[in-house]
């Protein structure tokens, strides 16, 4: 007996005497949560960086769009201010779910539970209907998967390239437009867009809803750029996207705290780990995807 309560006195001085491990343990979430953060902030940085190169190119189009008009005169078809003046875009119909010339974008279930950034996105025609990949050899007209769209982003028809032929391109990345193809107005490269998909297998780590929209912003030129991925795609929603109402960020939003409430009271600060470790692998799974082995991710 007295030699079992010797045992536990020297544990507790050891323990007392030597309290770095513990301590260390105890950080350990906070480290890794730091260490997320910062990796999220580099991946933000650089695509910020991406977007100003883009609004620079944006700019030289601009200047390009006069020089290739006032050398080619009245008889090339060009994608100007003309074509706003001609159709002019509707307002977004949150209750009749349009969103003319727009980006929309809705949680994925349990994949949006666990990375609330992750979801589904559609583009919209010029009527406002909206066009996803839904699923393989299937495009959706009217009708988004996974929900009613939570988050819209309309986009300028004046940042878009629509060439009647090649001396018509008003973007500064002619050629590498005309490979990765050519559009006349906003429908048909959203149609182009569509026919293409419909030949190919969906898949959330290699072709998804993201790789849709994005080929088609790269037919479109948007912005002056055919570089266009599910990276930077993500970030401009999400950085120049808009809520549809309180009651959509709670649908989007609710879940992930749940779970993670849910996760900290049974697990403990363990389960936080693994839900940045989840963050942070699918993260680097597209970084590397797109970036580093370019056409892995389409």
């Amino acid at each position: 007996m007295r030699q079992t309560l010797d045992l536990h006195l020297l544990g507790a001085v050891a323990s007392q005497s030597n309290p770095f491990p513990m301590r260390l343990l105890r950080r350990i979430p906070l480290l890794v949560a730091i260490g997320v953060f910062r990796l999220v902030h580099w991946w933000l940085d650089a695509l910020l960086a991406e977007e100003a190169r883009l609004s620079w190119e944006g700019g030289l189009w601009c200047g390009v769009d006069e020089e290739v008009e006032a050398a080619c005169g009245d008889g090339v078809v060009s994608s100007s201010n003309e074509m706003q003046e001609l159709w002019p875009l509707g307002e977004v119909d949150q209750k009749g779910t349009r969103f003319p010339c727009c980006i929309v974008w809705t949680p994925l279930p349990v994949v949006s539970w666990l990375a609330p950034y992750i979801g589904h996105v559609g583009i919209a025609r010029e009527d406002g209907t909206v066009m996803d990949f839904a699923g393989s050899n299937f495009v959706s007209v009217d009708d988004l998967a996974y929900g009613s769209a939570a988050r819209y982003l309309q986009l300028d028809r004046r940042k878009c390239c629509f060439p009647a032929n090649l001396a018509a391109h008003v973007c500064a990345r002619s050629y590498e437009h005309s490979e990765a193809g050519t559009a006349i107005s906003w429908d048909d490269a959203l149609q182009s867009g569509a026919r293409r998909f419909e030949h190919k297998c969906y898949n959330l780590f290699t072709c998804n809803s993201h790789s849709f929209v994005a080929s088609c912003l790269n037919r479109l030129a948007y912005g002056g750029s055919v570089g266009w991925n599910v990276l930077n795609l993500a970030a401009l929603v999400w950085l120049r996207g808009r809520w549809l109402g309180k009651m959509a960020v709670v649908r989007s939003l609710l879940p992930f705290a749940a779970v993670a409430c849910v996760g900290v009271l049974m697990a403990g600060w363990s389960f936080l780990i693994g839900m940045a470790a989840f963050s942070s692998l699918l993260l680097g799974w597209f970084v590397l995807g797109v970036y580093c082995f370019k056409g892995l991710v389409c």
